[in-house]
């Protein structure tokens, strides 16, 4: 409600708000959030841990994408450039030939300065086609 001051020769209200109590108010919970911020103890994050498989596969597969987004496909024999259209069948056909009991684990190492979207689109690829082991490497690739 605004206050009615008279001064000379009629009553007029004043329109400004009082500080006061809004500033106690808040020099009081500022000292609440000083006192109890020391107390409060860090949060600590449990990261999963990644275990040791019990055998290392005998043949990987990798797929390297360049900074071009060329990709090369990578086995213990040979290294081969090929392109996005035939990573599947090659991939499907490097993995029956050398181990039709197991499938051969396929890990995909980029460059730093690849973009994130030309390995989502080599993961699609590889999972669109069926394939079930597919890693991401967190070596660098030179």
């Amino acid at each position: 409600m605004p206050t009615l001051v008279s001064r000379g020769r009629g009553r007029r209200t004043i329109n400004e708000i009082n500080m006061v109590p809004f500033i106690d108010v808040m020099l009081v919970l500022l000292i609440i959030f000083m006192v109890t911020a020391p107390l409060i103890a860090p949060s600590m994050i449990d990261l999963p841990s990644v275990g040791k498989g019990s055998k290392q596969p005998e043949r990987i597969i990798q797929i390297i994408v360049g900074k071009n987004d060329s990709l090369e496909l990578k086995t213990p024999d040979k290294t081969v450039t090929i392109k996005l259209a035939e990573l599947a069948s090659i991939v499907k056909r490097e993995q029956s030939s050398k181990a039709p009991a197991s499938s051969s684990p396929v890990v995909i190492s980029a460059d730093r300065s690849v973009k994130y979207e030309s390995v989502v689109k080599v993961m699609d690829t590889l999972q669109r086609a069926g394939v079930q082991r597919v890693g991401l490497s967190v070596q660098l690739v030179n």
